[in-house]
């Protein structure tokens, strides 16, 4: 495109545009310090850069002078960035206007198309070369590509345009700092017009690929989550303090700690309330402190106890603290994955292979496919042949009902009054780190050569 697209692009939308002889000057217009975009110094790191623009004024200038919508003086003013007159100081790979507080500098007047001299292959190839001097050849990954190609088309010039570049390099050094990064920022802009970045063919590819998954990508109606959503809803009406009257009576308001106290983790009998929610879901039975006790002593029974095992093992590693992880990933392999291992998993192959290679060095999600795969286990087989065992049935049969305390308005304002402090936290976290380390010892491995060597000195 020419200059002259650019004017029949204005005056394509107002008259107003058609006042103006070329855009070169609606861009003097722009700069002009009375009427134009009002600019000021930033610092950018370290140094400060005079006559700083923002994406947001342009717009607004534009939209003022044209006498046009927003989305039209966006396009004009994205032009402008595409074309060079403008540019951006930080994302200049970026050549649009983007309407907010983006930094952006007018283009001096030298690298205006309207100059008319051609981009040789040379001139930027002593820019490449000068660029690779400053930066001690850390270039970004497409000027490395062009500064690859030019060098071996320019073999036999490379010498002249070294020598062409170390030359420059030297003057600009001379230059103030802020006047060689105002000059670096002209030049870069200037030649991101001229020889844009390359598409190489794998970025090509990953977009491609992208594209169709958004396009092949189901999207669920409004009716159907609606129905999911009341369905849940429906579902966990019952077990949900604040929408169901809680049994025996609702703690917040009676000031009685018997709700507390039977739905405490340490319970030894649940409530039949817990025992109906873990029916919902795997899920729901895992995340109930007392559920996965019963669970536990269901898979004991089957002798699959190893499976929640590893498990809670990975947990374990995932959320704990990093300086643990290479311990606790030696005695993950040693206890579930090594050969011969005291609770050997059974799972595939090709995940027990990935994840034993992963605990070479191992890391927080080092265990995630093989825990992904003993999860779905559980939850697809173990889970439903739970809820058809003696084990759930006897809990079923002797889960608490417990009977609804009847307070009076009277009983309700005194509890007010003389409200007693809760279960202390502190209490309550001091016992279940005492049932976890007597779950943890529970579950160690028998070393049965240590136990017959002590039971000899026993008789000794």
């Amino acid at each position: 495109m020419t200059i002259r697209t650019l004017r029949d692009y204005g005056q394509h939308y107002r008259p107003r545009m058609a006042c103006l002889k070329n855009v070169e000057v609606f861009v003097v217009e722009m700069q002009d310090p009375k009427s134009g975009v009002k600019g000021a110094d930033q610092k950018l790191n370290v140094t400060i850069i005079p006559h700083v623009i923002n994406g947001q004024d342009i717009l607004a200038w534009i939209v003022t002078k044209m006498k046009v919508t927003t989305e039209e003086a966006q396009a004009f003013g994205t032009m402008l960035v595409a074309y060079g007159y403008i540019y951006p100081l930080q994302n200049h790979r970026k050549l649009v206007l983007v309407p907010d507080s983006t930094l952006y500098r007018f283009q001096t007047p030298y690298f205006w198309p309207v100059q008319k001299w051609p981009a040789e292959d040379i001139d930027y190839a002593i820019y490449l070369a000068r660029r690779n001097i400053r930066k001690k050849g850390m270039l970004e990954p497409y000027e490395q590509q062009h500064y690859d190609n030019l060098h071996k088309w320019m073999n036999p010039k490379w010498d002249f345009i070294v020598m062409q570049a170390t030359e420059q390099y030297k003057a600009n050094k001379e230059r103030k700092k802020p006047d060689r990064v105002v000059l670096d920022c002209q030049e870069r802009a200037y030649w991101i017009v001229h020889r844009p970045p390359v598409l190489t063919f794998d970025v090509v590819r990953r977009t491609n690929i992208f594209l169709t998954q958004a396009l092949m990508r189901s999207a669920v109606k409004s009716s159907v989550s609606l129905t999911a959503f009341v369905k849940f809803v429906t579902t966990h009406h019952n077990h949900d303090p604040f929408l169901t009257t809680p049994v025996p009576s609702n703690p917040w308001i009676t000031d009685s700690d018997e709700f507390w106290q039977l739905n405490s983790r340490s319970v030894d009998i649940p409530t039949k309330l817990s025992v109906e929610r873990w029916v919902l879901s795997f899920w729901e039975l895992i995340s109930d402190p007392r559920g996965r006790v019963d669970f536990k002593l269901f898979l004991k029974k089957e002798h699959s106890a190893e499976n929640m095992a590893f498990y809670e093992a990975a947990e374990e590693m995932r959320w704990g603290a990093a300086s643990a992880i290479p311990e606790k990933s030696q005695f993950i392999f040693n206890t579930f994955l090594k050969p011969g291992a005291p609770r050997w998993i059974n799972i595939d192959g090709r995940t027990m292979g990935l994840t034993v290679k992963g605990l070479v060095v191992p890391h927080r999600y080092v265990l995630d496919a093989a825990q992904t795969h003993i999860f779905l286990l559980m939850k697809k087989d173990t889970f439903y042949r739970y809820l058809k065992s003696p084990v759930h049935k006897d809990m079923q049969k002797r889960a608490l009902v417990p009977a609804p305390h009847v307070f009076t308005d009277a009983q309700l304002e005194a509890n007010v009054r003389n409200r007693n402090p809760g279960i202390s936290p502190i209490l309550q976290w001091q016992q279940e780190e005492e049932e976890k380390a007597a779950a943890a010892v529970a579950a160690r491995p028998i070393d049965v050569k240590a136990m017959v060597a002590t039971n000899k000195l026993d008789r000794k």
